[in-house]
């Protein structure tokens, strides 16, 4: 059955749910207060990158199932259903910032129909479901927390084939007509109270930090006792208690949503007293694995004399144009004087570089003259380097992977050493 849908807020989860809905059949309208990007999603131009969403765009358009527009009153007045996705930035107490949501419910309040839900989508602190429910004052409408499990560079696919859906609420039946509007995606559903929803979000998100940072750990206990973190976790990964996914060692997380997620809930804990140190501690990990490459590359380019330093990869993550707490960001930012000339490469990344950083075009370009060579994002292109370009391009011999993409052994006959924390070097 379809129903109409209105979408506040055209961000990278706002815009993936309405393109999304639409390709679910329903009748949906996405709502911005950016003007020139409506117009722009009105001419299929998106502004992000996610897989697949371009085409959900314009298949929507075309088939008049999708619209974008200013006005917030008109696109929610008749709406089934009101999907809030707006921005809930890190405050400056540390606690998520709803000052938007606030401003959204309070414009909507008395001007939309009776009977209609409005869903809270955005990650917010436990109770905002509540909090929105009494700053709209309509026992007619209700509120429902069904929160967004989508990574960047899947978000299309994790959308319309998630793991489970997640709807909380006090109204069973609203509860019902959320989880309705995701027939056409198999999956299991959860269906809870508002606060239990939103503490699996954050919980969620946390426990996903806590792993890597876990993974982190031990590449840094295997650096200092001469064992092979890729090993360890090979090993640890056939035990279905702990489970393969987020078992790589790497530069770190980052991103938009696990910095600022991780941070709300301490403060949140702090302010209900009812601390969480492993998570505190993951943080904490987190930073300790930045500056753990930071000195490892600089260490490599006092070593070598290194006149030119190479950074592949900018995002947080492959896949994704956001750069959003990215670990390679902050390492470069911490690399200033490592080397007189700093080159980066990305092949999406929306940033500016530091003054004293080069971003260039080409992988190419970039690896062209290097002594030193620091992978920090996971992008295919980078694990696919042969070790003939390497000793073609570069006047080094150094490469340190942040991102254990590369088989050192493959780049040993070339001269080529090739870096990583907790992975001993085969020579």
């Amino acid at each position: 059955m379809s129903h109409s849908i209105a979408v506040v807020g055209t961000g990278y989860v706002g815009l993936t749910t309405g393109a999304c809905f639409s390709s679910l059949g329903h009748r949906v309208t996405c709502v911005d207060i950016d003007v020139a990007k409506v117009i722009s999603l009105l001419e299929g131009q998106i502004p992000i990158y996610e897989d697949g969403l371009a085409d959900l765009v314009r298949d929507g358009l075309a088939s008049g199932q999708l619209h974008f527009t200013t006005d917030l009153v008109e696109a929610c007045a008749e709406a089934e259903f009101i999907f809030l996705c707006l921005p809930t930035p890190a405050g400056a107490d540390g606690m998520a910032d709803l000052s938007a949501i606030h401003e959204v419910v309070l414009q909507l309040q008395g001007r939309v129909r009776a009977g209609s839900v409005i869903v809270n989508k955005s990650t917010v602190p436990v109770n905002s479901a509540r909090m929105v429910a009494e700053l709209v004052n309509d026992s007619s409408v209700s509120v429902v927390s069904n929160p967004e499990f989508l990574r960047e560079g899947s978000a299309v696919r994790d959308f319309l084939n998630p793991d489970r859906i997640v709807v909380g609420s006090d109204d069973p039946v609203a509860g019902e007509r959320v989880a309705s509007l995701y027939l056409g995606t198999r999956s299991p559903i959860v269906v809870t109270d508002p606060v239990s929803a939103e503490s699996i979000k954050y919980f969620a998100n946390a426990f996903l930090a806590t792993k890597i940072s876990f993974v982190n750990e031990a590449a840094r206990f295997c650096d200092a006792a001469g064992a092979n973190v890729l090993e360890v976790m090979r090993g640890l990964s056939f035990d279905p208690r702990i489970g393969g996914p987020f078992l790589n060692p790497g530069p770190g997380w980052g991103g938009s949503c696990f910095p600022k997620d991780t941070q709300a809930l301490l403060t949140l804990a702090d302010r209900i007293e009812s601390p969480l140190p492993i998570v505190e501690q993951a943080v904490s990990s987190n930073n300790q694995q930045i500056e753990r490459l930071v000195r490892l590359i600089a260490d490599t380019t006092l070593e070598v004399g290194a006149r030119k330093l190479c950074v592949l990869g900018l995002t947080f993550k492959a896949g994704t144009d956001d750069v959003r707490d990215s670990p390679a960001m902050q390492i470069i930012k911490k690399l200033e004087g490592a080397a007189p000339e700093l080159a980066c490469y990305d092949p999406l990344a929306r940033t500016d570089m530091p003054t004293y950083a080069k971003r260039v075009d080409s992988m190419n370009e970039a690896l062209d003259g290097a002594d030193v060579v620091a992978i920090l994002t996971e992008w295919p292109e980078f694990a696919a380097i042969q070790p003939d370009l390497l000793a073609e391009l570069m006047r080094g011999r150094v490469v340190i992977d942040g991102r254990y993409l590369l088989d050192p052994a493959r780049f040993i006959p070339y001269g080529i050493k090739v870096r990583s924390i907790g992975r001993p070097i085969p020579y």
